[in-house]
């Protein structure tokens, strides 16, 4: 069911098992994640639009700090006292970024193609003020592996480019901003990390890492996809996030 608090629009699957919100990445809404994973059995299961995204009023954010305090606010509003955070790229600097500053409110954290730096080329933030069209095509085609289905790209570039320059360019404004190296290792909840094989925007090396520098970080590194993970390999996704749930229920 689709549901809205001011600003946010989201999508709800009530199940009697945790809370498991899932939050996208720059230029993207809750269509990132497909249908299996806005219905994961057992959970309940939130996927946001945040604010300027998709069906979210607003005009984006240049902080993930201010991001994850949108999250916060949907938490405190829905009543749920902790959650699995499932962020992709940028939301899954948004995921890290809460489970540092409100540690008790995360059981857990699934982190897709994302880092704990998300550096931005200087030529990709000039691109979005000055050819907006042009640097969304960009972007699209690097965002996908190499055997992805042309039509998908285009509604990735469709995507992308609904949200317009003012927020995209806010989106990765602040993904190049983001820097949490030096506090990876006060991440203390279960910690999964899933990256492509193929992935040119976040590369493996990065995902690796990270899941390395956390107490309880394990990574999975996933064959042939690029940056789109969850709507590349949606099977394998499915699997891995059920597995690291059941997991926590253990």
């Amino acid at each position: 069911m689709a549901r809205k608090i001011v600003p946010l629009h989201y999508t709800a699957h009530l199940g009697d098992g945790p809370a498991v919100v899932l939050i996208h990445g720059a230029g993207g809404n809750h269509l990132v994640w497909p249908p299996a994973l806005r219905r994961l059995p057992g959970a309940s299961t939130y996927a946001i639009d945040l604010p300027g995204h998709g069906r979210s009023e607003g005009a984006g954010r240049e902080t993930i700090e201010a991001y994850a305090a949108d999250v916060m606010s949907f938490l405190d509003a829905l009543g749920i006292q902790q959650a699995v955070l499932v962020g992709h790229s940028m939301g899954g600097a948004i995921a890290q970024t809460i489970a540092l500053s409100h540690p008790g409110r995360v059981s857990g954290l699934v982190l897709l193609s994302t880092a704990a730096r998300l550096r931005v080329a200087p030529a990709i933030l000039e691109g979005l003020r000055t050819d907006f069209e042009g640097t969304v095509r960009l972007i699209s085609q690097w965002a996908w592996g190499p055997d992805a289905d042309p039509a998908w790209i285009e509604r990735g570039r469709e995507m992308m480019a609904a949200c317009g320059s003012q927020v995209l360019y806010r989106d990765f404004l602040a993904c190049d901003r983001f820097d949490v190296r030096d506090q990876v290792a006060a991440i203390t909840c279960p910690l999964l990390v899933l990256t492509g094989s193929e992935d040119r925007m976040t590369p493996s090396r990065f995902g690796r890492w990270l899941a390395e520098q956390a107490p309880r970080g394990k990574f999975v590194l996933i064959e042939g996809a690029g940056h789109m993970l969850a709507l590349e390999r949606p099977q394998a996704v499915l699997e891995n996030v059920t597995t690291f749930l059941g997991s926590l229920a253990a």
